[in-house]
């Protein structure tokens, strides 16, 4: 039974690893073509990418197995929080959690529920509208102008903004840990990896951040 238990929780930690693999890459991916907004091209370009991506069959496919990644890595975590939750509900006489690990290792409930939340605001505010309505597909206005409209307002644009934040920090922790899980550790190359992750924890929010920063304050027309 006890077997029974181990192997079960490693099974879910291997998918957490490994769709946090995959939604590693897709960030990078997704980063590099938004990206091209701050080309200051009039969004020729980043409409041109966009309009491929979602016209090509291969990245269709893809996009089922993204929403399939991020389902299964959001339900793995679910899980996972509440059955910590459970095994420590007694707790130590002594408590020491800071000394032994960072506050955002002790939080990705919390920054994932809130990476969750944005995840759906964003979804509305730009997936739906291209997919479900003919707001763009008609030829009203482009992916690049539905950008600027939505961030032309501040509310959004400090809820993007605090998004990231929280998943800079679920990075921070969840990089490393995507590798740890699948195995992938050595003496020589995991402090290579660990700082790799914190580059990337860092960098990828923080262009993601000051996209909508950029349309806010006029950065790019």
């Amino acid at each position: 039974m006890a077997k029974g238990m181990f192997s079960y929780s490693i099974g879910k930690k291997l998918i957490m690893g490994i769709t946090g693999m995959f939604l590693i890459t897709f960030l990078i991916v997704h980063c590099g073509i938004n990206f091209l907004i701050f080309l200051n091209d009039g969004g020729e370009t980043f409409n041109a990418a966009a309009e491929f991506m979602s016209h090509n069959w291969v990245m269709r496919t893809l996009e089922i197995v993204l929403f399939a990644g991020f389902i299964a890595h959001i339900m793995q975590s679910l899980i996972l929080t509440l059955e910590n939750k459970r095994a420590r509900k007694i707790g130590y006489a002594v408590s020491n959690a800071n000394a032994n690990s960072k506050w955002y290792s002790r939080s990705m409930g919390l920054l994932g529920t809130l990476i969750l939340i944005f995840l759906i605001i964003h979804l509305k505010h730009f997936w739906v509208v291209s997919r479900f309505t003919d707001h763009i597909s008609s030829g009203e206005e482009t992916l690049y102008d539905e950008m600027k409209e939505v961030f032309s307002n501040p509310i959004p644009v400090v809820i993007y903004v605090l998004a990231m934040i929280s998943l800079s920090y679920h990075l921070m922790h969840g990089f490393q840990s995507a590798f740890q899980t699948l195995g992938l550790n050595h003496k020589k190359y995991t402090p290579i990896i660990k700082k790799i992750g914190i580059i990337y924890s860092i960098i990828i929010p923080l262009l993601f951040a000051l996209m909508p920063l950029a349309f806010y304050f006029g950065w790019i027309k």
